[in-house]
């Protein structure tokens, strides 16, 4: 079974492990202080959430997901009961309009996927009009604690370790898959310390 995530002490444990291998972790860990947790709750919400989130600044996506809750469009019969007009009224594009219906009609069995294999997770997810790579990565590190997930076309994650590793250029999607293979079994915990980093050294969140 792959690790699991569920408190601060795991992230710690994670921390101290990729630390104790690599000098650049050990170093930003050292900036960063406590690493945050991030365990969200799995379920059609969460991921209808990381929809909203996608391409556009976490002020934004914020924003957006606050007026989607106030106006009760978080579940997936009110999503697709909502008229077009409604769904663009709380900020949706029409392109995540159609992605948002899509998730809804697809019928995920959430609960199978807590039992999953990360790859099984991600592969189902994908099948979504919508959800790329980085959606299902961030879902199955945050929504099901997976350990060993990265999420390597991040552009955050990318740029954190470009500075962190004093790289050129930001890695490519999948020379980065390819480094963060140093990383495991904690590839998630890395993720978590490349954006705190990213946070201290760019003065604002690279994720949600």
């Amino acid at each position: 079974m792959e690790g699991i995530i569920k408190t601060l002490e795991d992230v710690e444990a994670g921390a101290d492990y990729l630390a104790s291998i690599c000098p650049r972790m050990a170093h930003a860990r050292e900036l960063t202080g406590l690493l945050p947790l991030r365990r969200k709750p799995d379920g059609f919400a969460n991921l209808l959430n990381a929809i909203v989130g996608q391409q556009v600044s976490v002020a934004s996506a914020n924003a957006i997901w606050g007026r989607m809750k106030d106006a009760g469009l978080t579940g997936p019969r009110k999503i697709l009961w909502a008229r077009d007009d409604d769904l663009r009224e709380v900020g949706l594009s029409r392109q995540k309009i159609r992605y948002a219906k899509a998730l809804a009609e697809a019928r995920i069995d959430y609960k199978a996927l807590r039992d999953a294999p990360s790859d099984e997770v991600i592969n189902t997810l994908v099948q979504v009009p919508g959800i790329g790579a980085w959606t299902a990565e961030i879902y199955a590190m945050f929504s099901l604690g997976r350990a060993d997930v990265f999420a390597p076309g991040d552009l955050a994650l990318q740029e954190a370790a470009k500075v962190l590793y004093e790289l050129p250029e930001r890695p490519k999607e999948k020379e980065f898959r390819q480094l963060s293979e140093a990383w495991r079994p904690y590839r998630s915990v890395a993720a978590r310390i490349l954006w705190a980093y990213y946070r201290v050294d760019k003065n604002r969140e690279g994720i949600r």
